[in-house]
């Protein structure tokens, strides 16, 4: 396990630069238990520093809720091919996440889709317009209660709804030209 850990280590600290942690340190860190248990003796705490500076500190205690799903995804791509399991969903893993970054989580999330199907719900177009099938689900209320609708978007009502995500309220000749142009560049990027 400790010889592993090192090769795990330095890949995850490559997998979290490449969805844009700047300055990031991983360790795995191996403290002996005092009895033995069905897990062995090994108590294993996993560390990481996501700012310059900062010591290394158990993961739970110092990520943000984007941050820890950001961390997620980056073990997911790397285990991928001995992962059994079929479907992954990332609920708003764009939380505190934009631009530069945004792209390289939709990147990883398409490495991921060449092995598993994945759910992702997100609000940034970056990580939409990698989407093969694009759902969109709204709520609305109905005689005093809420429903939610989820439909299917065709490819024509998926470049507008990335371009809603671009443009807000007003949808512009430009808008609807940018959305489109980031839905080709997505099929372009797709790793599977």
């Amino acid at each position: 396990r400790k010889e592993y850990s090192k090769q795990l280590e330095q890949k995850i600290i490559q997998g979290l630069k490449d969805l844009n942690f700047l300055d990031v340190n991983f360790a795995i860190d191996f403290r002996k238990k005092k009895n033995y248990t069905d897990n062995g003796t090994d108590d294993i705490q996993y560390l990481i520093s996501t700012n310059p500076g900062e010591t290394l500190k158990p993961l739970g205690q110092i990520v943000s809720g984007g941050e820890l799903s950001r961390i997620m995804l980056a073990l997911k791509a790397i285990l991928a091919d001995r992962d059994e399991i079929e479907t992954l969903i990332f609920d708003e893993i764009d939380t505190g996440i934009s631009g530069r970054t945004a792209w390289k989580v939709a990147e990883q999330l398409s490495i991921l889709a060449g092995a598993h199907q994945v759910i992702c719900i997100t609000h940034l177009p970056q990580i939409a317009a990698m989407a093969d099938s694009h759902y969109l689900i709204e709520k609305s209320a109905d005689e005093g209660k809420t429903v939610t609708k989820i439909v299917r978007l065709s490819e024509a009502e998926s470049i507008t709804e990335i371009a809603r995500l671009l443009g807000g309220a007003s949808i512009t000749d430009a808008v609807m030209s940018n959305a489109l142009e980031m839905k080709q560049m997505a099929e372009k990027t797709k790793k599977y």
